[in-house]
This record gives C-alpha cells, structure tokens and sequence, in this order.
C-alpha cells in the first residue's frame, strides 16, 4: 500500500544529508513552509544551497535558518528587503554566497529540471554581470543568454490538501513555486493543512501529482505566517 504520510515534522525531514541542495517554496511569506524549515534547523543539516524566491524576513523561517550558519550558498531573486537583516549581515561579513538570478529566469531554470531540459536561451540578463561567463547567441536578431537547470536534492513545500498517495492541491497565491520545485528535486517534502481520503480530491484540481512527491506532513493552520504575515483563514 502506497502511503506518504508521516507521523511528524521531524520524521518528514529525516535524513537531509551535509551539502543538499534544498528548494524552499514561497513568495515571502505566502506559501512559505515555515514548519518544515523549522524542522530543517532542528535536523541540522550543515553547507546547503537554498533555492527560494527571497532571502529571508525578519527573524524567522528562512531568516532563521540562515541564522544558523549552516547555509553556504542562496539563488534567489530578490536578497535584500527591510526586513533582511539576517541575510545582509551574513553576506556583507563573506559569510554566505549569494547567486542572483532575475525571478522568470528562475522559475524557468527550475522548471527546466523538472521538465528534463538541458537549458534555454532567454533575453533576460544580456548585456548585465549576470550574462557573465554564459554563452550568448543571437537568434532572430535578438541577443540571447544560455541558462541551465537548477536540480534540488530536497524540495520543502507547502500545500493545502494531500492525500496518502502525495497528490497535492493549493491555496490562491500560497501555489507560487511548489509544483516545480516539487518536479525538481529528488525528495519532495510537502507539509498540508488538510489530509484527505484517496478519491477526495477533484482529479481536475489536483496541481501536483504524487508522482512528485514522496513524503507528505499535516501540520496545523495558524494566525500568522512563517515570518509574522497574517494568514487568510
């Protein structure tokens, strides 16, 4: 009998090696895993490479986990905000590596992995830093960047109904990068507020199936996000 679920948090992120490459899903604090990232710390997993839309708000979540000094490297989108200050600290002192990466670019890079492809040419980044040491080509009279596929060993995601066999729905904007992070990665971990019976969920409205998921947590519904963001009940 197929079933996916675990008992608990801990028991969900049992076994993230030393130097993983771990995708974070959110945008902010919408759709951001705030229980797995939690577990994440307390399982103490040392040198990874996250991969998230942002770094970090605050003093939580994300922000907390790169607290922790056990981050080497973040690819994100947009680093600094007001409420950056863990990260900024981090790598103003050296202490962290940061790989910036134009915020279609990286959606399109991760959902290159999931996807099987090699890599793509997009417009974005020519002419800047972030087209250096990439191969450039002109196609149809418009200069192009070659960028390659972020693959994950783990992807910490968030969802609002699963079920045993992994299927997955989401909550409005709460959706952002799960599903291709969840087709990126090698363990795809998804905590949900709601664990329902095979056959509950619409096969219509099922975002990502459980082919892409191998591990799936309950975890309960609060007030507020993973960095203080009220949450719609």
């Amino acid at each position: 009998m197929i079933n996916k679920l675990c008992d608990s948090v801990q028991e969900a992120l049992a076994g993230v090696p030393d130097g993983a490459t771990v995708m974070i899903g959110g945008f902010g604090g919408a759709g951001q895993p705030g229980e797995l990232i939690d577990a994440l710390i307390a399982q103490g997993a040392r040198d990874l490479t996250i991969v998230n839309n942002n770094a970090g708000n605050g003093e939580t979540g994300l922000a907390a986990l790169l607290a922790t000094g056990r981050v080497r490297k973040i690819i994100c989108s947009f680093p600094r905000q007001v409420d950056s200050q863990v990260f900024d600290g981090l790598y103003r002192s050296g202490r962290i590596e940061l790989e910036l990466v134009p915020q279609g670019n990286l959606a399109e890079r991760i959902r290159a992995a999931g996807a099987g492809i090699g890599g793509f040419f997009t417009p974005t980044g020519y002419g800047t830093e972030l087209a250096r040491g990439k191969e450039t080509r002109e196609i149809d009279g418009r200069m192009y960047v070659l960028e390659s596929p972020i693959h994950a060993d783990v992807a910490l995601i968030k969802a609002e109904r699963g079920d045993r066999w992994g299927n997955l729905v989401y909550r409005k904007t709460a959706r952002n990068f799960g599903p291709i992070m969840a087709m990126a990665a090698k363990l795809s971990i998804a905590s949900v507020h709601e664990v329902v019976a095979l056959g509950e969920l619409d096969p219509e409205h099922i975002v990502t199936p459980g082919i892409f998921v191998q591990r799936v947590v309950q975890v309960p519904r609060s007030s507020t996000g993973p960095a203080g963001f009220k949450q719609a009940a």
